[in-house]
């Protein structure tokens, strides 16, 4: 088991970012590989933060992984193999059935009519 923990903080512009920390005392530079269907995704940053006891984490999602369904990236320490976190992202046909994407379909529908209505309603007084 690693003595690594792994904590999203945030997916923001295509970087996926979390904050790390460890239960041993030792300050060695951790060891992390990212991967998407077994293969390395480039571009990992580990930047120690000694204010607050932690390293920060950024992994960039390649765009050249993103096509229709679920995506998922495994974040590994590399010393011991453990997952120490995971993230997907869902994209495409797939989320033609997905409820969260209905609600934000409908949610966008609504403003629309709400703007239509509005509009009508200025141009009718």
């Amino acid at each position: 088991m690693s003595e690594l923990k792994l904590t999203k903080t945030r997916l923001f512009e295509g970087v996926w970012e979390g904050f790390l920390t460890s239960s041993s005392m030792d300050n060695l530079q951790p060891q992390l590989e990212v991967t998407h269907l077994n293969e390395p995704v480039l571009g990992l940053e580990i930047t120690e933060d000694r204010e607050n006891g932690h390293w920060v984490v950024r992994v960039p999602v390649p765009l050249e992984t993103l096509s229709d369904g679920i995506q998922t990236f495994l974040i590994r320490d590399k010393r011991d193999g453990d997952v120490l976190e995971s993230f997907s992202v869902l994209a495409g046909e797939a989320l033609g059935d997905d409820l969260r994407a209905e609600v934000s379909l409908l949610r966008e529908e609504l403003d629309m009519l709400k703007r239509a209505f509005r509009r009508h309603c200025v141009e009718t007084e």
